[in-house]
This record gives structure tokens, sequence and C-alpha cells, in this order.
């Protein structure tokens, strides 16, 4: 999905509920260092809040998480005729950077940190799309509930409002306010009463 955003340019701004720099590196990723002697495949699943990229094999050389994590390791390459490949045409900058500009990517786009972890004799990345609110200096994952609630809360302060009040409150796509209203009234927490111009929202159960 994809948001316009307007500004004072002439040119609108198009934010992806993801950053496409970070698919497209992991993408990568997952060419130069998947098994090929493994006959599994590589796998991306996409769903309403994340997308998982799997990829037969574990990391390679004795590393772990922790130590792509730190960034303290040295970078040995499973495939190294894919690598230099790739390298040659200017598809990776350097060996062993690519899960700290993956994590970098993220950060800039203001989405949560990355996960990384082996499992199932490979390895997955998860991508996620929710967005993180920093506050003096201490960065905080919204999840779904906290969103739900502070909806709530905005309705309950002021049951006329719009969903386009709550998203510029929020600062959130208002696709995802729409999605959790929705939610709200499937789970008979709100409903609306009255019309669409004069209508109210009424908290059921909170």
């Amino acid at each position: 999905m994809v948001e316009f955003i307007i500004t004072g340019e002439p040119q609108r701004i198009e934010r992806f509920d993801y950053p496409l720099d970070a698919i497209r590196e992991i993408v990568i990723n997952m060419i130069v260092h998947r098994d090929y002697r493994d006959s599994s495949a590589s796998i991306i699943k996409i769903f309403d809040d994340r997308i998982e990229f799997f990829n037969p094999g574990k990391l390679y050389g004795d590393i772990t998480v922790e130590d792509l994590l730190s960034g303290k390791y040295i970078s040995k390459t499973r495939n190294k005729l894919i690598a230099n490949a790739f390298k040659e045409v200017g598809l990776i900058e350097r060996y062993g950077s690519g899960i700290k500009r993956i994590i970098n990517i993220c950060d800039n786009y203001g989405v949560s940190q990355p996960h990384f972890e082996e499992v199932f004799n490979g390895f997955r990345v998860i991508l996620f799309k929710e967005r993180k609110n920093v506050t003096k200096g201490v960065i905080k994952v919204v999840t779904k509930e906290e969103r739900l609630i502070k909806i709530l809360e905005l309705i309950d302060s002021n049951p006329s409002i719009s969903t386009s009040d709550i998203a510029r409150s929020l600062e959130l796509n208002p696709r995802t306010v729409l999605r959790d209203i929705d939610k709200l009234k499937i789970d008979n927490r709100i409903r609306r009463v009255g019309g669409r111009k004069i209508g109210k929202w009424l908290i059921i159960n909170s």
C-alpha cells in the first residue's frame, strides 16, 4: 500500500508501508547467501502487519545473530561467485554490510527494527509495517491494541470526530484508521449512531 502525502511542494510524496530499499536489500541477501544445496525454496510471506523472508541455510562461518547485530564479525561468503557478480554490477557495496544497512534504512524510514533469526535450518528476516513513535529520545513501537485504545480515547472525548481527524491526531495512515475502526465495530466496542454528517460514535465496550 502507498500513502500520498501532500506538502507545499508541487510534487506529492509517496510513502509505502515498507521501505522499498530494505526489501531490495533483503532479497539481494537471499540470493547471495542462500544454501543452494538445500532443495527447499526461498519464501516470502506477506501479512497485514509484516513481511517474512525465509532463506534455506543458516548463517555461514560460525556467525551468530548477535554478531550480525553488533557488527563485530568477519564476513564470510558461502557463494563467492554470486557475491562477486553482484558486487561487480554495484548491487553490493561491501561484504558484510547488508544487515546493518537494512536496520539503518528501517530506522530512517520510521518503522520498527526488523527481526533476524535462525529457524528451521534457515534464516528468517521479519520486516514490520508498524511505525515507531519517538518521545524524549526513546523509541516506542505502537502495537495495534495501543492504537485501538488511543482511537477509543479520542472518540470518548469527541464522539463526532471523523476518521481523518483521528488519522491526523495519531499521525496514522487514514486506511489504517479505517481498518482499526472496522475492527472495533466487529468486536462490538463501538457503534455508529445517526447519519453520516451528523452521526456520532457510541462506545459500547472499551
